[in-house]
């Protein structure tokens, strides 16, 4: 008699709710205690649709975006195993170690251990974990003390999962149970239930023909919506997203009709992304249609949250996201904080969102994300997605918190050092140009100290690098670019990209081939 799968996943989920409910524990006796020793294990991977993450350049770097929690290694009886696809170079753990505040580079070293499964594949790095017994004990044998380890992670699937019930080690994050709540189709009923407001939409379509008729709906119910957008339920950083026009649209009978036509003609957001591939991901994960915010002024703040393993709920921070691409729906970096205009209200309803995932028993950082639209001195809010994993915007704060040991204040939103002081930043995933391929690790390093754009613990400012990793052959680079103001931080950034463009283009200069 065959085994019965859902059998199976149920007696794994209930091994890993025991595992997870010690975690409360290990929470009060050691995050608590500077000095407490600890284990953490970061498994950056991105446990998402592969076909849609093989269109991000150099996405396999992506894992190096959580290189920022080596900072960690500040607490002294810290130990850290941090797991890629492919080896970590050592320039770039030098860098993050030389920016660690506190403690002598040789003293963290001896407490960091860096393990890679060697493969570039754009499969999870959790599965190619999974398929190395002997990676797998390594690990194990490096976790001192299981009940004084957690893991973290971008995204905690059923992968994630069985690793962390092979490790007997607990995860700081959602269990993959409550998924659903963080799909599309999820955030929309998740934000009516709690009250938030969204955007006039239709969730669970489950193929094309179902897109067509929410389109249709969403048409009749308002005639002068002039677009729309179907979004995939696991898309991420608006690559699951495709726009629809109605300009030109017949009324009454023809309408559907004239949709279903134009269906496969829709402007999708990724790149290489075509009606055959999207129509297959539809009916493999369901979807969403809603009508299109329009409105001018128009901005993307997101509210991160976390539910610590005593149960608080609490709001981390505030962003603006900054979109761009043909559709201005792709994710290419933040703004800390978010507007002063409108800041409490976003966080006030993301609170509230916030609630309603605690009381399902959310666990971890996790993000919601709203449009907003200027209505003569007020600003609309709709809310749009729920991120319950980490984001692109989790990264960024982390790397200001752990260097600059801080906080936000829950009731003005704005972060304050140890020291006292009010800090700010600019940061993106995207910094990318054809002529900053073939610059090294090294290279911009070198560049990066010669023109006073590293950070500087003193003065608590300057720019902190990621993706470091995708540079020489992608030509892309992450940055954070801390100050003491908006405008300072702004500036840093635009500074960093005027000496990040000279340079590469004097590598050009001095006889390399164009890209």
């Amino acid at each position: 008699m065959m085994n019965d799968p859902t059998s199976a996943e149920t007696a794994e989920h209930k091994r890993f709710q025991a595992l997870q409910a010690r975690f409360a524990a290990q929470y009060e006796e050691v995050f608590a205690r500077f000095e407490a020793p600890r284990t953490i294990v970061i498994l950056p991977s991105l446990s998402l649709d592969h076909e849609i993450l093989e269109k991000i350049a150099g996405a396999i770097h992506y894992e190096q975006r959580f290189l920022c929690l080596l900072f960690l290694l500040r607490f002294p009886n810290a130990k850290i195993i941090y797991v890629t696809s492919l080896p970590t170079p050592p320039a770039i753990v030098d860098y993050y170690l030389h920016c660690l505040p506190g403690v002598p580079k040789d003293h963290a070293m001896a407490r960091l251990h860096l393990l890679s499964c060697h493969d570039a594949s754009h499969r999870p790095l959790t599965a190619k974990v999974l398929e190395r017994p002997r990676l797998i004990d390594r690990i194990k044998r490096l976790i001192d003390e299981p009940r004084r380890a957690h893991l973290t992670c971008f995204s905690v699937t059923a992968l994630e999962r069985r690793l962390a019930l092979m490790l007997e080690t607990p995860i700081y994050g959602c269990d993959p149970a409550l998924a659903p709540l963080g799909s599309k189709s999820g955030s929309r009923r998740l934000f009516r239930e709690a009250g938030v407001r969204a955007a006039d939409g239709v969730e669970d379509l489950a193929d094309g023909e179902a897109a067509a008729e929410a389109l249709t709906a969403l048409k009749r119910r308002t005639p002068g919506l002039r677009r729309a957008v179907v979004k995939l339920n696991e898309g991420f950083s608006g690559d699951g997203n495709a726009l629809f026009d109605f300009t030109g649209a017949p009324e009454g009978a023809a309408l559907s009709p004239w949709i279903k036509e134009r269906l496969p003609k829709m402007r999708f957001v990724a790149a290489d992304m075509e009606w055959g591939l999207f129509a297959a991901k539809l009916r493999e994960m369901g979807g969403v249609a809603e009508a299109f915010v329009e409105g001018r002024p128009k901005r993307s703040p997101s509210v991160q949250l976390r539910v610590d393993p005593g149960g608080a709920l609490e709001v981390i921070s505030t962003h603006e996201q900054v979109t761009g691409g043909a559709s201005g729906q792709v994710f290419e970096g933040c703004v800390f904080p978010a507007d002063a205009a409108y800041r409490a209200e976003i966080q006030a309803a993301a609170r509230r969102v916030g609630e309603r995932l605690r009381e399902e028993g959310a666990l971890g950082r996790f993000a919601v994300d709203f449009i907003s639209v200027r209505d003569g001195r007020e600003w609309v809010h709709y809310a749009v997605e729920i991120n319950l994993r980490k984001g692109g915007t989790t990264h960024p704060f982390l790397t200001l918190q752990c260097l600059t040991e801080g906080a936000c204040d829950p009731d003005t939103g704005i972060y304050r050092s140890a020291a006292g002081k009010a800090l700010y930043y600019y940061a993106t995933d995207t910094l990318q140009e054809p002529h900053y391929r073939g610059l090294t690790p090294d290279d911009l390093i070198e560049i990066a100290v010669a023109n006073e754009l590293h950070f500087h613990a003193v003065r608590q400012e300057g720019v902190v690098f990621h993706l470091i990793g995708a540079l020489s052959e992608h030509g892309k680079l992450g940055a954070v670019c801390i100050a003491g103001s908006p405008a300072a931080a702004r500036r840093l950034f635009q500074r960093t990209k005027e000496v990040l463009d000279r340079e590469g283009r004097r590598g050009l200069a001095h006889g390399a081939p164009e890209p």
